[in-house]
């Protein structure tokens, strides 16, 4: 009996609702796997079964590859030999192709075709999640705008490991392909339809019965590519005239942007132009080869490390101090209605919580308000937020200038001007108030938190919680902790962030605390081509650091001015 699949037969047609226990949308694990293949080889050798439909039981379809999986992957290259990560990575490629062709060569294949497997898609189908129905033979999915499809292994430093780089180009073209694959961008069901990916749309609750009728209605199935003359569609292949102009273009833009430091996209192409030009039980090898490359090489398990398994960890909390119950933020006190401030107010106030945005008069005040009332027409416009949550989340908003109404509050963040006696003045305002058992954040970027605590009876109750801008959109945020900040203040703020749903990491007080202190040091790399007249190269070096753009554009700009006076 299989775990993570519900195999059952109905009207000769069998069922398997992939059901990965223990995840709340299911992904692909070593046992999934295993239970693909079992089920694949049952549906085969049963005479009583004409067809198979490949569905979820969860309300999305399926996520991909589980990232513990890939970080096994990552780890087994340290120890095993290219040849045996290759045997692991390709075997997914292995059971679709034994699913697509029915375990016959290709001239029996041809001659006699298959049965047919019908993917019926009711949610985001994304990584391995979307190549499971690329290699079905028909894909119908709902038509609730629920659904979401895509191969985004290239924004972890992977590509398609399940036949994506192979099946995408063969269904809608090489060009179309390539714009999906190096990108990562989503599709629709609309998209799919309209590319020839889906066959048709259903209600979600006939998906089911749908994709049985469909594959009752073939009960012999061939892949387009399995059958003899097939052409790629817009041309040939990657000889084609077309072809060779595309993948001109896409190398040029690939090197444009990567500066050769983002192995994947290059792969990729290479996987798609190799495999073109092959027959397809060759072609998923290939791909396989380039796979099993980028987990050598290494760039990808620092991504997924990086990215997902360390950015995941530090949203939940991994950080936080133990033996304090969770401290949820009801009133936050806002102190500077500037770009900052105003910016912090909004995401407050869009995660429930009262905001008082408290400025030097009420004119300052008001202006800092009238910047969440642009984000909200803004995204009212864009129907991502109703009228009527727009008018709510900025009712959570007062705007101030009377300390007084900072009474009980259970949050105060400062954002005013860096200057230490401006920033002290306001803390002993806001605590005169509020009082000093009050959790108490300075959003400063440059002044260390252990001397602005100094202007606090509680100190142990001072920490640093720093945003970048614009706050909205930026989603790292800085927990800094000063010499004498307790751990009642950093499970505090680390409860706060995460109620903001943005990604803290806790520093220490020192200089420049992370993002400043590492950037800034990159930046200064270019220095020493200076006396060596290399000036361009200067100009250049800031520009290529295309994975940092909390601060980048800033940065870049000013070096540039820097560098262009000093010529």
């Amino acid at each position: 009996m299989t775990k993570t699949i519900k195999f059952r037969v109905e009207d000769g047609i069998a069922i398997l609702g992939i059901d990965v226990p223990g995840q709340s949308m299911n992904v692909i694990t070593e046992q999934f796997t295993n239970e693909l293949e079992e089920c694949v080889d049952k549906v085969l050798a049963d005479d009583a079964i004409t067809g198979a439909v490949i569905c979820s039981e969860k309300p999305a379809f399926m996520a991909g590859a589980d990232l513990r999986m890939l970080g096994g992957l990552s780890a087994m290259a340290k120890t095993a030999t290219p040849g045996e990560i290759f045997q692991n990575s390709v075997r997914l490629n292995r059971i679709l192709r034994k699913m697509e062709t029915g375990g016959k060569n290709a001239k029996d294949l041809m001659r006699s075709k298959t049965k047919p497997f019908v993917a019926a898609i009711n949610g985001t189908a994304l990584g391995g999640g979307f190549e499971i129905p690329l290699a079905c033979h028909y894909r119908i999915a709902a038509d609730d705008g629920s659904v979401k499809m895509g191969l985004p292994e290239v924004m972890v430093g992977l590509l398609p490991g399940g036949g994506g780089t192979q099946r995408l180009p063969r269904l809608i073209g090489i060009q179309a392909a390539l714009q999906f694959l190096t990108t990562g961008k989503n599709l629709s069901a609309k998209d799919g339809l309209g590319f020839g990916i889906l066959k048709a749309l259903a209600p979600r609750n006939e998906l089911v019965e749908k994709a049985k009728e469909l594959a009752k209605a073939n009960p012999k199935a061939i892949q387009p590519w399995d059958e003899k003359g097939f052409r790629f569609p817009g041309g040939g292949g990657a000889m084609h005239p077309g072809s060779v102009q595309t993948f001109m273009a896409a190398n040029a833009m690939a090197r444009d942007k990567t500066y050769g430091n983002y192995p994947a996209v290059q792969y990729i192409l290479s996987s798609v132009y190799e495999g073109s030009i092959i027959p397809m039980d060759l072609a998923v090898e290939v791909e396989s080869k380039y796979f099993t490359r980028l987990i050598v090489e290494g760039q990808a398990g620092n991504m997924i490390r990086t990215l997902f398994v360390n950015k995941t960890a530090a949203e939940k909390g991994a950080r936080r101090p133990k033996g304090f119950d969770k401290m949820p933020t009801k009133k936050l006190g806002m102190l500077g209605a500037g770009l900052m401030g105003a910016g912090i107010a909004y995401v407050s106030a869009a995660a429930g919580m009262d905001v008082v945005l408290i400025d030097r008069d009420q004119a300052s005040a008001d202006k800092g308000k009238a910047y969440s009332v642009k984000l909200v027409e803004k995204a009212v416009s864009r129907r991502k937020m109703s009228k009527e949550e727009g008018e709510a989340l900025l009712a959570r908003i007062t705007a101030t200038d009377d300390y007084s109404k900072l009474e009980n509050a259970d949050l105060i963040i400062e954002a005013v001007f860096e200057d230490r006696a401006l920033k002290a003045d306001v803390t002993k305002k806001a605590l005169a108030v509020a009082g000093d058992d009050i959790i108490f954040a300075s959003n400063t970027s440059t002044l260390p938190i252990s001397s602005l605590a100094e202007a606090s009876s509680n100190p142990e109750n001072f920490i640093g919680i720093h945003f970048f801008s614009p706050v909205e959109k930026m989603p790292l945020v800085e927990i800094i902790t000063g010499e004498k900040t307790g751990d009642k203040a950093t499970a505090k703020a680390l409860d706060y962030v995460q109620q903001i749903k943005k990604t803290p990491i806790v520093v220490n007080d020192s200089r420049g605390f992370y993002t400043s202190r590492s950037f800034g040091t990159y930046v200064m790399e270019a220095m020493p081509w200076l006396p060596k007249g290399s000036i361009r190269r200067s100009l250049r070096m800031p520009e290529r650091c295309w994975a940092c753009p909390l601060v980048r554009w800033p940065w870049v700009m000013r070096w540039r001015s820097i560098l262009a006076i000093r010529s």
